[in-house]
This record gives C-alpha cells, sequence and structure tokens, in this order.
C-alpha cells in the first residue's frame, strides 16, 4: 500500500512538533523529593597518608565505630571499614567509604559510600587537619549503595540514596536521604 506523500509529511511535521515540545517545556515528570531515613555517626581514627600519588594526596581514614539513628533504621557502626580519599588540587576531594552497619535486630549492612567533598583550598586543608570548619563553608555530598541480606532491611537495596556529610573533628556526620 502506497502512502500519500502529504501523510508522511504530516507524520513527519507531528513528530518533530512533538519532540520539540518536550525539549523546550522542561521535565517530563515532577523532579523528585527527598525523605530523611537515618544518620550515621562515625568516629574515626588518625588519617593514614600516603603522600602524593597520581596528582592527588591519598589517604585512608579508619572507621572505629560509632551510632545510626533515625525513623528508619537504627544501631551501630562497626569498626573496621574506612574512607580513602585523594585530595586534588583546586579544592577537590574524591571520596570513597566502606563501612559496616549493625542494625538493632542484629542485621549486618555493608555500605559503599562514594562522593565528592568541595571546598576553597584553604578549607580543604583545615578539614584534613580535622580542624572544626563550618559546615556552610564546603560542599560534601555522597550517594551510598547498600548489601543486606534478604529481611527487614532488603528496602535499602530498592531505594536510590543521597547524603550529606559534616566533617567533624572527632568524625563525621552522614545525613541519608531517599530518592522519592
Amino acid at each position: 500500500m502506497k502512502m500519500p506523500i502529504r501523510s508522511i509529511i504530516a507524520g513527519f511535521a507531528a513528530l518533530s512538533g512533538v519532540a520539540s515540545a518536550l525539549a523546550s517545556d522542561g521535565p517530563s515528570a515532577p523532579p523528585p523529593t527527598l525523605a530523611y531515613a537515618f544518620t550515621v555517626s562515625a568516629s574515626l581514627a588518625p588519617p593514614v597518608e600516603q603522600g602524593e600519588v597520581d596528582s592527588g594526596r591519598k589517604r585512608f581514614i579508619p572507621v572505629t565505630g560509632g551510632t545510626v539513628s533515625g525513623p528508619a533504621l537504627a544501631g551501630v557502626v562497626l569498626a573496621g571499614g574506612g574512607d580513602w580519599q585523594v585530595i586534588l588540587p583546586g579544592g577537590l576531594t574524591a571520596i570513597e567509604a566502606r563501612y559496616f552497619l549493625k542494625a538493632t535486630d542484629g542485621t549486618v549492612i555493608e555500605v559503599t559510600n562514594p562522593g565528592v567533598r568541595t571546598a576553597e583550598p584553604a578549607i580543604i586543608e583545615k578539614l584534613a587537619k580535622g580542624e572544626p570548619v563550618d559546615p556552610g563553608a564546603y560542599y560534601f555530598r555522597t550517594t551510598p549503595r547498600f548489601s543486606v541480606k534478604p529481611g527487614p532491611y532488603e528496602w535499602l537495596r530498592r531505594k536510590v540514596f543521597v547524603a550529606r556529610g559534616i566533617r567533624k573533628p572527632e568524625g563525621v556526620v552522614i545525613d541519608f536521604y531517599t530518592v522519592e
């Protein structure tokens, strides 16, 4: 069956109009919202400095324990994890934290928490030394992922999370949010 050229042209015009309408009208769905889930307050040991490697200052900060509290999860932070950091020129710190949480019912939850911390180089240096810094003076965000056995905390694997960190002289406080 032969389609009239007018029908073909009209079809392309309609598709073109839809594509340009979608491109110019903004998002196709409402923006996601965040829902507070819990806070991790972790205590840290002094950093192990590796020095300058591949254009960045590499260091490891051992996690020594802590607490988990909030409406969606409560428990403790287990000792033995850590935060691998690379402090790069220009005020950027690349973060890769890995540690375990133990919920109040005994369930062990593995956390892999990559992210970035950015600020003026002088602020980054104060943070690296463990000095107190106003949390508004730097950007510290992560995208945590969880590994947990089937059961009451399996929802951690079925949600997307973002987190905001605050570095304190004695440790770190991280607020976890689900993306709804």
